[in-house]
């Protein structure tokens, strides 16, 4: 099993021993190794358990064609919402709200699920996004903790507890496979040494740290225990993740997807690896997804647009481009609402998977044009919520958008107040 036992006796007894467990020779603070990939659905439970998806953009939404100018429960559908105004009482517009200290103009693409202000504050480590804590205090109930997708490339807004970012999968085609595709013997055999393999490193470093506790102060045996900790979740997980490799995949009615080659068909792609989130919802494989939407710096094909979708989104308020623009954004408005109409007319225990879904669709930029991460577009839908209103904050002096994830925080059942920068629920959304 190469030279790791020895550089572990190494370390341990040539670093100081406030540093040992940093420098074992592997990074037990992370919280998913590729042997620990789950699974499939889990059983089912006494309620309905409660997901999450997050819809990001890279490119925003123009807020005059998406938030109503009314707020409250008696507006007016925007451009972007008159096509989805049928499902009004199943999502809420938020306008004036944003990531306190979040700037950056598009590289605080890094900062949409974590809120923390990385990048042009001078933060070198970004820290656990939403739905990734979600995944790390719930996830262990279904296969797959959690999906990390996007619509092209493997950049993804999604960070482990230790500032690592997430690489995305960006085809329909082999999430649809590692789904639903049961893997040849010979490859879960590979995968049962890779889980034997973990254990028994775990048990290397666990025994090697239990030999130096004799020699550690209070403060090191209290990281020591820490460090225990780790190891013993680590285990569990292990041991949950051969278990879920001897079980078959779920069946769907439903092909294999063919991925969509033109990177500039940014709405079709949209819309296909939707599909593919309803059915990982549907079949209880995960509970907590990521997707990103970046910016295709082609022509989409939609009729009346002539140029580059990132090229218009820097419209300088030019009525052509603005005009181009919005036929883009309205449309991947419309893919969303389809999302929330697909999850609606699907069965769920005491309801629709809808009801038991909360569905966010934000950018970071409330102005792509000046590249202002200032009132961000939000619209919530699903997840048992009082929908059928516009939240209206105030435009200069933003609301915490923090505050709408610890919403979203309890609503999947985690006893929390705080998240980044949020200290509480979001004011006027209320649980129906």
């Amino acid at each position: 099993m190469s030279s790791f036992p020895t550089q572990v006796n190494y370390l341990s007894h040539q670093l100081e021993r406030r540093t040992v467990l940093k420098g074992a020779g592997v990074s037990m603070a992370l919280p998913w190794l590729s042997a620990m990939a789950r699974a499939g659905a889990a059983d089912a439970a006494e309620t309905p358990p409660q997901r999450f998806v997050a819809m990001t953009l890279g490119l925003g939404l123009v807020a005059d064609n998406l938030n109503p100018e009314r707020a409250g429960r008696d507006y007016e559908p925007s451009r972007y919402l008159k096509k989805v105004d049928h499902l009004r009482d199943r999502y809420t517009v938020v306008s004036g709200s944003s990531h306190p200290g979040v700037t950056g103009g598009h590289r605080a693409e890094a900062s949409l699920l974590t809120a923390n202000p990385v990048g042009s504050s001078g933060k070198a480590r970004n820290t656990i996004s939403i739905e990734q804590l979600m995944a790390k205090h719930l996830g262990q109930a279904t296969r797959f903790p959690s999906l990390v997708l996007s619509s092209s490339g493997s950049f993804s807004p999604s960070y482990t507890d230790s500032g690592a970012m997430i690489p995305a999968e960006s085809s329909p085609s082999r999430l649809f496979a590692q789904l639903f595709i049961d893997d040849t013997p010979a490859e879960r055999s590979r995968r049962a040494g890779l889980v034997a393999q973990g254990r028994s490193i775990m048990d290397l470093v666990g025994e090697d740290a239990k030999r130096l506790t004799d020699s550690l102060g209070k403060g090191d045996q209290d990281r020591l225990d820490a460090y225990f900790t780790s190891v013993r979740d680590l285990e569990q997980r292990l041991a949950a993740s051969e278990a879920w490799a001897n079980r078959p995949k779920p069946q769907v009615d439903a092909e294999q997807p063919v991925d969509i080659n033109n990177r500039n068909d940014f709405v079709g792609r949209q819309r296909l690896m939707c599909d593919m989130i309803r059915l990982a919802l549907q079949t209880d494989s995960t509970r907590f997804v990521s997707y990103h939407l970046g910016g295709s710096g082609g022509v989409v094909p939609l009729p009346g647009v002539q140029e580059g979708y990132h090229a218009l989104s820097h419209h300088g308020r030019d009525d052509e481009k603005l005009e181009q623009l919005a036929i883009i954004e309205e449309e991947i408005v419309v893919a969303w609402g389809e999302l929330l109409s697909d999850l609606a007319g699907t069965g769920d225990r005491d309801g629709n998977l809808l009801d038991h879904t909360s569905v966010l669709l934000t950018s970071n930029l409330g102005n792509a044009s000046n590249h202002s991460n200032q009132n961000m577009p939000v619209l919530l839908g699903g997840g048992g919520f009082r929908h059928g209103q516009h939240l209206a904050f105030d435009q200069k002096q933003n609301y915490p958008l923090p505050n709408l994830y610890v919403s979203l925080l309890q609503r999947v059942g985690m006893e929390t107040d705080r998240f980044a920068s949020g200290t509480s629920t979001m004011t006027g959304l209320e649980f129906a």
